[in-house]
């Protein structure tokens, strides 16, 4: 791909491991993509191994480096977004300034909101910034990928089934949306979500314990990479399941604690590994919308 489809790519950095930014860019930049990277916090490494130093960009700081992009003279060069994790509450409200100023100069700007707030034991974000993600990204974003926790607190509502799932996808407002773990289909097994208006796809994998963090992160980026390559909806979620899944399942095999994304480059462009995709039926032929 040429220099006109850099995307930028604004979560934190962690000095070890394959999260936040360090997950997206490197999948980006293998599938063929210039990044433009934006750290919103940086620390020595993921939360879940212990604690450590936590260095937030301050606001004001912030601030001067949004202004800053949103007059960049290559402007024109970046044809995405992709947002993750946010240290504080002001963040958002400030990403959304960017994300206003380039769909003004480009109406067909392709922005992912990966809302990172929490999992399956609630909120690991303080409620302000979840909040923020919520009222001032998510009605910005082309496509939200959020966990189906995530999802649940931002819609207010248990999803316990994937109808459920589709429901709040659909109350919550982006065209397009891909929810990771959602309800698995087949025995022993996890599934990503997509739904837009044409299609409810259910991709379906092996389910892996213990798996190390980053996987939301690698999905988002290697699925955005797949869109912006041309790749039809159901294609492009096939392969960016598969590629995360082949990721995991070697990077397990290794006994990692850190997806072993350097070692694993191939699985990101061309993955091997088996991926069962399900048709689901479409909350408009319900008369649920």
């Amino acid at each position: 791909m040429s220099d006109t489809h850099a995307v930028i790519v604004i979560s934190s950095h962690v000095i070890r491991g394959s999260v936040g930014n360090r997950a997206a860019v490197f999948a980006l930049e293998t599938m063929g993509l210039p990044v433009w990277a934006l750290p919103t916090v940086i620390m020595p490494w993921h939360p879940g191994h212990g604690p450590s130093t936590r260095v937030v960009i301050p606001e004001d700081q912030f601030e001067k480096i949004i202004e800053d992009l949103i007059r960049a003279p290559w402007l024109p060069e970046v044809k995405a977004v992709l947002t993750g994790y946010f240290g504080h509450a002001a963040q958002p409200r400030l990403v959304a300034r960017l994300i206003s100023a380039l769909k003004a100069k480009n109406p067909d700007l392709l922005y992912v909101c990966d809302p990172v707030m929490g999992d399956k034991g609630g909120l690991y974000v303080p409620e302000a910034t979840a909040e923020a993600i919520r009222e001032n990204l998510i009605p910005l974003a082309s496509l939200a990928t959020p966990n189906r926790y995530e999802l649940a607190w931002m819609a207010g509502a248990d999803l316990d089934s994937n109808t459920a799932i589709m429901d709040a996808a659909l109350s919550l407002g982006p065209a397009k949306m891909l929810v990771t773990s959602a309800v698995p289909m087949m025995a022993g097994g996890t599934g990503n979500l997509y739904l837009s208006g044409n299609h409810a796809l259910l991709a379906e994998h092996r389910l892996i314990d213990n798996a190390p963090n980053g996987l939301g992160d690698l999905l988002s980026a290697v699925f955005l990479a797949r869109l912006l390559s041309g790749m039809d909806e159901e294609r492009a979620l096939q392969l960016a399941t598969a590629s995360v899944f082949e990721v995991l399942a070697r990077t397990a095999k290794r006994g990692g604690d850190e997806l072993t994304l350097e070692t694993d480059a191939a699985s990101l462009s061309t993955p091997m590994a088996m991926v069962q995709l399900r048709h689901l039926m479409h909350p408009s032929r319900t008369g649920r919308r």
